[in-house]
């Protein structure tokens, strides 16, 4: 491959990341939950079923700090180019976002949202590279969309599914995202397993 082919893939891929990391978190989440009054948080199904839904979004709030955290780590690495910092740093801040409405939400419903653990057992040791640092990141978003799939049937309240699903959907761009800059195909499958 000549020099000029692979800057112009290298200036597609900084133009694709740096146009994708405009992508939003849907205002729906947003709404769903910080829309969820306290007295219907409260009085939305039996004590022991809100209770579970406190749990299930304190496990969510927990994986988001997990992923503020290693965003953070990816930043500060130095590996990573300017386009691919600014896309992390951008889906830093979407799960930012995602941990200031999941913890109002659970103080809502009278409840004690999750803090960040002091420390997080990354494989630092693995990232030597912008593409290893890729390619954790994507791992852990992989497992986002996994976990987000698995907690909405979970959920006794309806509008905390339709929030996660929300979600859900951010963290299915994130990983779709990361692959493209990966070299791989964004989308792999027709349905999510």
């Amino acid at each position: 491959m000549s020099n000029k082919t692979e800057e112009s893939i290298l200036l597609d891929r900084r133009s694709f990341l740096g146009n994708s990391g405009k992508i939003a978190l849907s205002a729906t989440a947003i709404t769903l939950m910080s829309g969820i009054s306290p007295t219907h948080a409260k009085n939305s199904g039996s004590s022991q079923q809100q209770e579970q839904d406190v749990r299930i979004l304190n496990t969510a709030i927990s994986a988001e700090h997990e992923a503020v955290a290693a965003y953070q780590l990816g930043a500060e690495s130095g590996l990573l180019s300017k386009g691919v910092l600014d896309v992390a740093v951008h889906f830093q801040g979407h799960h930012k976002e995602h941990i200031d409405v999941l913890s109002s939400t659970v103080r809502k419903m009278g409840g004690d949202a999750s803090d960040a653990r002091p420390k997080y057992d990354f494989p630092v040791h693995k990232l030597k590279n912008e593409r290893d640092v890729l390619t954790f990141a994507a791992g852990l978003e992989r497992g986002a969309v996994s976990a987000y799939a698995g907690a909405i049937p979970l959920f006794e309240n309806n509008d905390l599914a339709k929030a996660a699903a929300s979600i859900l959907a951010d963290e299915a761009m994130h990983w779709a995202i990361l692959r493209q800059a990966l070299g791989l195909d964004p989308v792999p499958a027709a349905f999510f397993s």
